[in-house]
């Protein structure tokens, strides 16, 4: 069908009126394609990820054709994963190390049944099952996720770098969104602010604002703007303003606002914190939803010097180091120069 086109073997996007994000690695690095075939759940024929409207309780099969176009055989891995919101404020429907949000009732992974590998043969083409259980309770709103196929390769062609006792693996995966939804009801999110604090990102220093979207539904076209000052004071010390972000549902993500290589000191901080998201459509546009935050937070002696310490953009200060170098010079340059006017006036005598 015209809606479900083989994945292309480039970095891509597709928008449907979720701006749903799914992407693929790098063309050159695959030996197999996916194309995802549609589904008689389908709610709009022309997106290329699924998009299902189930009933309670409901179970339907979806498949995906693997095709191998190389002379080798093509061992391919499986999984499902819940979608879920990165540091950059970007949905994520693959793999990743990022924890469950508590807000979530219905892991994807529970109600999808899947081979885990397939075995492509050369020159050939396969095509997977999975078996979608839709949960049992009614329910509004989205349960977001993604299915991952990534070749596994042979451990003689594993493409490794080392670096001073660094080992990095590459990995390229295919990556086709999956969404569930027992009815197109709209949900209104909710955006919470749980804790501000000092870390770190990439060994550089940041303020952590911990944000969570409790709900089942995605916030898309995302502004924020944030910023740091100290606590009675309206001096700026640090911000961050971004926007064209999404929010997935039933995620927690951790806002960073760089320090620009300054020094952590420590004190008493106050955050303010405005995101709107889920433009109208008007023009000019609004958005539909508007969070405000505020909060106080505290860094203390200990952590600002254990994390300055650990950020490569600081460089050491070697201030009294440079000072009692400079004084042991002009102590010892003292001493010389007495040394000499005694042992001229002892030569004298």
């Amino acid at each position: 069908m015209k809606g479900f086109k083989t994945i292309g073997m480039i970095l891509f996007m597709l928008f449907g009126s979720l701006m749903l994000d799914s992407f693929v690695g790098i063309a050159s690095e695959f030996n197999f394609a996916v194309t995802p075939l549609p589904s008689e759940h389908q709610i709009d024929k022309e997106k290329t990820y699924f998009d299902l409207l189930l009933a309670p309780s409901q179970t339907t099969e979806l498949k995906a054709t693997l095709r191998n176009d190389t002379e080798k055989e093509v061992k391919v891995d499986v999984s499902v994963n819940n979608a879920t919101t990165n540091s950059n404020v970007i949905v994520e429907y693959g793999e990743n190390a990022l924890k469950k949000d508590k807000s979530l009732a219905y892991d994807l992974k529970e109600h999808v049944h899947y081979p885990e590998s397939v075995v492509l043969k050369p020159k050939s083409e396969q095509t997977v099952p999975f078996r979608v259980d839709m949960p049992n309770k009614s329910f509004d709103g989205v349960i977001a996720g993604g299915i991952t196929f990534k070749e596994e390769p042979a451990t003689e062609e594993k493409t490794t770098k080392s670096t001073q006792g660094l080992s990095i693996e590459n990995d390229y995966s295919y990556v086709v969104a999956l969404l569930m939804r027992q009815n197109q009801k709209k949900v209104v999110p909710n955006l919470v602010l749980h804790e501000v604090k000092p870390s770190q990102i990439n060994a550089r220093n940041v303020i952590l604002a911990d944000l969570q979207n409790d709900q089942k539904t995605y916030i898309n076209q995302v502004a924020l703007s944030a910023k740091v000052t100290k606590k009675g004071s309206d001096k700026v010390l640090y911000q961050e303003e971004k926007e064209n972000l999404q929010i997935a549902p039933n995620s927690s993500f951790s806002l960073p606002v760089s320090l620009k290589k300054q020094a952590l000191k420590p004190g008493v901080y106050h955050m303010s914190l405005s995101v709107s998201g889920n433009k109208d459509g008007s023009a000019p546009a609004k958005f539909e939803n508007h969070w405000t935050f505020e909060r106080d937070f505290r860094i203390d002696g200990d952590t600002a010097k254990e994390l300055n310490e650990k950020d490569v953009t600081l460089k050491p200060d070697y201030t009294w180091l440079y000072i009692l170098i400079g004084i042991f010079l002009l102590l010892a340059s003292v001493l010389i120069i007495l040394f000499i006017r005694r042992k001229k006036q002892a030569d004298t005598e």
